[in-house]
C-alpha cells in the first residue's frame, strides 16, 4: 500500500509542476485556425492523438490543456511537446478463476495502472514518443500474474520519421511500440488486463488517400515484473502487412485485408509442444456504431471477418481458420438509443491428437476482453463456436448499460478449451460433450466527461457438460469495479 501511495503522489506532482510550467511558458501564438485540426478525442493508442490545435491558447478550455501543447520554439511550426497520462484502478473478485478449483476461500484483489507519456515533435517530420507504464497488484491469492504487475517500464518508446502530404504520407517507426490492427481480434494492445501488450518493432506506414498500408517486423515484449527490465521475446518472431480502406459514410465503414506471419520455437496446444511456423491471411468488412447525431429510425451495423491459417507445426502441417460476425441495429429515435446485436463466431480445433498435423486456430495477440465482461479469465477464441446476443442502452448523464449472454461450445471434440492468449485451460480426453457452458453478464458505466469514468461488471460462467465431466464442476464468478482518469 505504501508503494501504491508513493506512485500516486509522484504522479500528481508531475502533473501539477507540468501544468504550472506550461501556463507560464506558453505565449500567445499566431496559429491560423484553418491550418490546425480540431480538438482530438482521447484514443486507446495515445500516440494517435494530435494536440497541435491547443498550441493556440485561445483554443484551451480545460485545466490541463496547457500540458497538451508546450511550444519548443516560437512560432511553433510543428515543434511542441504534449504530455498526457492515465490512472486506472480495478477491484476484482473471481471465484474459480479459469475453472482452476484451487482452494482459495476468497479471490479478491486490487489492480492499479499508471501511465504517463511525453510526445515530442521536433518538427513536422521527426517525433519521439515515450510512454511509461506501471501496473501494481495487491491481495491476489497465489501472487500477481504477468498481466497484473509491472513496476515501471516503457510501454512505448519509439521515434517516427515522416514525410509527404497528409493524404500521401510515409512514416517509419522504430522502437518499443504497441500494435493494434482492425477489430483487434488478432493483434491488439490487451486493454482489459492491467499490463498492456507491447512489441519491439520496425513499422512502415503509407497513406494513399483512403487506403492505409502497414508493414512491420516485430518481437513481442517479455513483461518482466521489475523496473525497466522488459526484453524482446527471442523465441518468437512476428511480421505482417495490413491494408485498410476507409469507405466513408455515416457510420464509418472500413475494409481490411492482411497477412501475418509468426514463428514460435516452443508452441503448446492440446496436441503437444513443437515449433510453430504459421501464416495468417484474412479480410474484414465493417460498419461501426453511429454517431449521436444520426437520428435515423433503424441504423444497421455489422462486422464480418474471415481468417485462414497454414504453415507447419513440428513435422506436421497447419490447417486452421476462423469466421467472426457481429450484426445488429441501433434504434435511433427510441429513448436511450438501444443498440441490439448478435455475435456468432467459430474457430477451428484439432481433430486428431495422434496426427502430426494441427487444425487448432491461433488467435495471435488478441484483444483482452474478447468475450466482454470476463476481461482476464475464462475461455478464449480457440476451438469454439458461440452465440453471443447483446444490447446496449445509453441513458442520461453519461450512463450506459450493456447486457449480453455468451453460449460457448467446442468446435472439435478432440481438442480442449483455451484462454484468450491461446494457452490450454482444460484438455480434451475426459468428455465427449460439446457444450462448455454459458455466461450472462452486465456492465454499467458512467462516463462523466472525456477524462473520468466509473464502471461495474458482473458475470457468471455456468459450467456445462464438458467442464463438469472434465473435473471442473464449479461455475466461474466474476465481478469488478473500475475507475479511471485520462488526460
Amino acid at each position: 500500500m505504501r508503494m501504491k501511495l508513493s506512485y500516486f503522489i509522484v504522479f500528481l506532482a508531475m502533473l501539477s509542476k507540468g501544468a504550472a510550467w506550461a501556463q507560464t511558458q506558453a505565449p500567445l501564438l499566431p496559429v491560423s485556425s484553418s491550418s490546425i485540426p480540431p480538438r482530438p478525442a482521447i484514443q486507446l493508442l495515445r500516440f494517435d492523438e494530435n494536440w497541435s490545435a491547443l498550441c493556440n491558447p485561445r483554443e484551451r478550455t480545460e485545466f490541463l490543456d496547457p500540458l497538451k501543447c508546450i511550444p519548443l520554439r516560437h512560432p511553433v511550426n510543428g515543434s511542441y511537446l504534449s504530455i498526457g497520462g492515465e490512472f486506472r484502478g480495478v477491484y476484482e473478485d473471481v471465484l474459480n478463476d479459469n475453472w482452476s478449483n484451487k482452494p482459495y476461500p476468497v479471490n479478491s484483489f486490487w489492480l492499479e495502472r499508471f501511465q504517463l507519456f511525453a510526445d515530442t515533435h521536433f518538427n513536422p517530420h521527426v517525433r519521439l514518443f515515450l510512454q511509461l507504464e506501471s501496473g501494481l497488484e495487491q491481495g491476489r491469492p497465489g501472487g500477481p500474474r504477468p498481466i497484473d504487475k509491472k513496476d515501471l517500464d516503457f510501454l512505448n518508446a519509439f521515434v517516427d520519421f515522416s514525410g509527404g502530404s497528409p493524404s500521401q504520407q510515409t512514416r517509419l517507426r522504430l522502437g518499443r511500440q504497441e500494435l493494434q490492427f482492425g477489430s483487434g481480434r488478432l493483434v491488439a494492445v490487451r486493454e482489459g488486463p492491467n499490463v498492456r501488450q507491447g512489441f519491439y518493432a520496425a513499422r512502415v506506414t503509407q497513406q494513399l488517400n483512403s487506403w492505409t498500408l502497414d508493414a512491420f517486423a516485430a518481437r513481442p515484449a517479455v513483461d518482466n515484473p521489475g523496473f525497466f527490465d522488459n526484453v524482446p521475446l527471442q523465441t518468437t518472431s512476428f511480421w505482417g502487412i495490413f491494408a485498410e480502406k476507409n469507405r466513408g459514410g455515416e457510420p464509418d465503414r472500413v475494409f481490411d485485408g492482411y497477412y501475418f506471419g509468426i514463428d514460435r520455437k516452443d508452441a503448446t496446444f492440446n496436441q503437444g509442444t513443437a515449433r510453430e511456423q504459421r501464416q495468417t491471411i484474412g479480410a474484414r468488412i465493417a460498419a461501426g456504431a453511429p454517431s449521436a447525431s444520426d437520428r435515423r429510425t433503424v441504423i444497421p451495423h455489422y462486422d464480418i471477418e474471415a481468417v485462414y491459417q497454414f504453415g507447419s507445426f513440428g513435422s506436421g502441417s497447419i490447417n486452421a481458420w476462423t469466421i467472426a460476425t457481429e450484426t445488429g441495429v441501433t434504434l435511433g429515435r427510441v429513448p436511450t438509443r438501444p443498440r441490439i446485436g448478435l455475435r456468432a463466431d467459430v474457430a477451428s480445433g484439432d481433430r486428431n491428437k495422434n496426427s502430426s498435423n494441427l487444425e487448432t486456430f491461433n488467435p495471435l495477440f488478441p484483444i483482452g476482453n474478447y468475450f466482454g465482461v470476463l476481461s482476464d479469465t475464462g475461455p478464449g477464441p480457440v476451438n469454439f463456436y458461440d452465440l453471443h446476443p447483446d444490447v446496449h442502452a445509453y441513458l442520461r448523464h453519461g450512463v450506459s448499460l450493456a447486457a449480453d449472454w455468451l453460449i460457448y461450445w467446442r468446435q472439435s471434440l478432440a481438442d480442449g478449451v483455451y484462454n484468450v492468449p491461446g494457452n490450454i485451460l482444460v484438455a480434451a480426453g475426459q468428455s465427449q460433450a460439446r457444450l462448455v457452458g454459458n455466461r450472462p453478464g452486465i456492465e454499467v458505466r458512467w462516463q462523466r466527461d472525456s477524462h473520468f469514468y466509473l464502471q461495474a461488471d458482473y458475470g457468471i460462467f455456468y459450467a456445462g457438460p464438458f467442464l463438469r465431466e472434465s473435473g471442473h464442476p464449479q461455475n466461474l464468478n466474476y465481478g469488478s469495479f473500475w475507475t479511471g482518469f485520462k488526460f
